[in-house]
């Protein structure tokens, strides 16, 4: 069986009235290549007349971000002319390539109304070769997203991309980046073969599952070694997780805050790209 390295568990960094965990990055783990960045936000419950999600216009260049709705929504629109309002379950794909202006925020019904949030965004890193790729956005609600079911029903996998157990991703994607957000009863089991060349993003979301004989509590994310290919996998209550695989691109990598290129230079160039308006303007 694939050994685990270590466990992190996320730090919390709440952002005004959000609640938010982060497990990567931390001064224990930069990066799972290609897996940069990841933000678990609530769960919390908002009252009526809110403010809603704070993420108002900002840029991107360099990587994609993949948004997992949990509970709530998330309105979308980006300097491209997309707008998308995807509601629980669904999933966002945006891949920011040569650049983009993004806002996220909760829809007008969300503030008004209330209600559950709990939402993770994942930034996936472009390879070299894609950074300066056209920027593209798709958004798909819960029941446009492919879906695995073991044969008594105890376990459902959204196949986001890649595949998962024959299973044909959702969206289509530059890189061959698998992922999933997996759904446990307590006491369900399964057995997952993941090649030993891919790194392994497994990050529990809720509840608490156990692989390989590790226990992984929820808010934890796992860091696995490359030394098989095999996982087993139990639940030891309800449980939630998002799993990611892909191989690694083996590049270096510099962040320079919204920016994830190669180079300091490019992280500059990106910034003066901004100023300039070559990522598009924002209109309200």
């Amino acid at each position: 069986m694939r050994n685990i390295k270590k466990l992190h568990k996320a730090e919390y960094r709440p952002m005004g009235d959000l609640k938010t965990w982060s497990p990567m990055p931390t001064r224990d783990l930069q990066m799972i290549d290609p897996f940069i960045f990841l933000n678990h936000h609530g769960p919390q419950v908002y009252p009526p007349h809110n403010n809603g999600l704070p993420f108002g216009p900002h840029p991107h260049r360099g990587m994609e971000t993949v948004t997992f709705i949990i509970d709530g929504d998330i309105a979308h629109k980006d300097s491209g002319g997309n707008y998308s309002v995807i509601e629980s379950g669904g999933v966002q794909w945006m891949t920011a390539g040569k650049g983009l202006i993004h806002a996220e925020v909760s829809s007008s019904k969300f503030k008004k109304e209330g209600g559950p949030l709990e939402i993770l965004q994942l930034w996936v890193n472009l390879p070299k070769r894609l950074k300066m790729a056209d920027p593209r956005y798709k958004g798909l609600q819960k029941d446009q997203i492919s879906v695995w079911k073991n044969r008594e029903e105890t376990i459902e996998a959204q196949v986001v991309s890649g595949s998962f157990k024959g299973i044909r991703g959702a969206f289509d994607t530059p890189t061959s980046v698998n992922l999933a957000v997996v759904h446990f009863d307590k006491g369900s089991k399964i057995d997952l073969e993941i090649p030993k060349t891919d790194n392994i993003f497994f990050y529990v979301i809720r509840g608490e599952l156990e692989v390989n004989e590790i226990s992984v509590p929820e808010l934890q994310l796992a860091d696995f070694s490359k030394n098989d290919e095999k996982l087993d996998i139990s639940a030891k209550n309800d449980s939630i997780l998002l799993l990611g695989h892909a191989e690694p691109f083996n590049e270096k990598v510099v962040f320079g805050g919204p920016f994830v290129m190669n180079s300091e230079e490019e992280i500059h160039q990106a910034y003066e790209d901004y100023k300039a308006g070559k990522m598009g303007a924002w209109e309200e």
